[in-house]
């Protein structure tokens, strides 16, 4: 028996160190072995997405280094001497199969700002159309953040809901989520199914992998969570295993699967929710936490007992509970410190006694997603 029905559209994501040699250059069979894959899937009747890390590996063995950069700056610009070498070695072997690969840069503005996903969107849907396969990564010459958000696990799940994909496929170098650190435990067994991913300890879950790469099985856990709440299946698995992408869109049983939720939310909500690296707290008392939990309305001001961190205007800040408890996430109208100006009064007081520009909600429910 099958776990799912084969997809008609997959978002398949590729790992660094799924794709760096042992000389510290790009792993050129390993990415020939891939691109076949790919090949072979669209012949079967599955369009796929890639979403291609190795920018910064491939650069990282044409300028010399055998470890990766710390520094933010030598990361860019391995980056950037090496996302040109990594995009031909995926065009040379797919122009063999008559493929065109489209390379495509991405970073977090293009999920936040709605005119730019739209504009992505509809580019993607247009050039798997065309028969093209699209092949995505964060633009990481020019980001900050972004290089230090898990390796584009996140990219890939987000890509996935944009496109409303079947199943995102997350190959890297382990074979799936184990019960324990394989590392570190011989006796770790693999868990091939995940039914319900909130269940989860993430807390036993390990941080960073290999040091090639920037992601981890923790990373990839989170961005499983994204898929599924997207309603797509979501596959853990060795990205060097022969044949590996046709036995996960075959649905066999191999690596780790996050079963996919019945219902959907939009993509912009999921990254508010899910992949927004959060710089503050606004704390809340109990009935504006039962407001947001099950009316769903903005933030007020009135509702705010205080509020911690560095957030600017339009960071994304965690809401909670008197508890403790993460209610939800979203991004904040104003700054911490007006915030903690406005703390406990009317949206009507706060702006007579502050001006007009305090007369909006903290958090408008449009920006904000209900976690708990």
């Amino acid at each position: 028996m099958t776990r799912f029905a084969r997809p008609t559209l997959a978002v398949v994501k590729i790992g660094s160190s799924s794709l760096r040699g042992p000389d510290g250059r790009l792993d050129r069979p390993q990415v020939e072995r891939l691109a076949d894959e790919v090949a072979t899937a669209r012949r079967a009747g599955t369009r796929v997405v890639l979403v291609s890390s190795g920018a910064v590996s491939a650069g990282m063995g044409l300028l010399g280094f055998d470890r990766r950069p710390a520094d933010l700056p030598t990361l860019q610009a391995a980056a950037a001497v090496g996302q040109g070498e990594l995009i031909q070695a995926y065009q040379r072997v797919l122009s063999d199969h008559g493929l065109a690969a489209a390379q495509i840069l991405m970073s977090q503005d293009d999920f936040i700002h709605r005119t730019r996903y739209l504009n992505a969107r509809t580019a993607i849907r247009r050039l798997l159309e065309l028969g093209a396969v699209p092949i995505i990564n964060e633009n990481d010459a020019i980001v900050t953040d972004e290089l230090s958000y898990g390796d584009n696990d996140h990219l890939g799940s987000l890509v996935a809901s944009m496109l409303e994909a079947q199943l995102l496929t997350l190959l890297s170098d382990v074979s799936g989520l184990y019960d324990g650190d394989p590392r570190t435990h011989p006796d770790a067994a693999l868990i091939s199914r995940v039914e319900d991913i909130d269940t989860l300890d993430l807390t036993s879950i390990g941080g960073v992998g290999s040091y090639v790469g920037s992601g981890g099985m923790r990373s990839k856990v989170e961005a499983a969570r994204v898929a599924v709440r997207s309603a797509a299946h979501a596959v853990v698995a060795d990205a060097r295993h022969p044949g590996i992408l046709a036995e996960v869109l075959d649905g066999r049983d191999v690596g780790t699967w996050f079963v996919a939720k019945p219902q959907r939310i939009e993509a912009r909500r999921l990254w508010i929710g899910f992949a927004l690296t959060a710089h503050g707290r606004i704390h809340v008392d109990a009935g504006a936490a039962a407001a947001l939990r099950q009316r769903g309305v903005s933030l007020l001001s009135i509702g705010v007992t205080r509020a911690d961190g560095t957030f600017g205007a339009g960071d994304a800040v965690e809401v909670v509970d008197p508890s403790g408890t993460v209610v939800a996430r979203g991004l904040s109208n104003y700054d911490v410190s007006d915030v903690v100006r406005i703390a406990g009064r009317s949206t009507a007081t706060a702006a007579e006694e502050f001006g007009v520009g305090y007369a909006r909600e903290v958090i408008h429910r449009d920006d904000l997603v209900v976690i708990t």
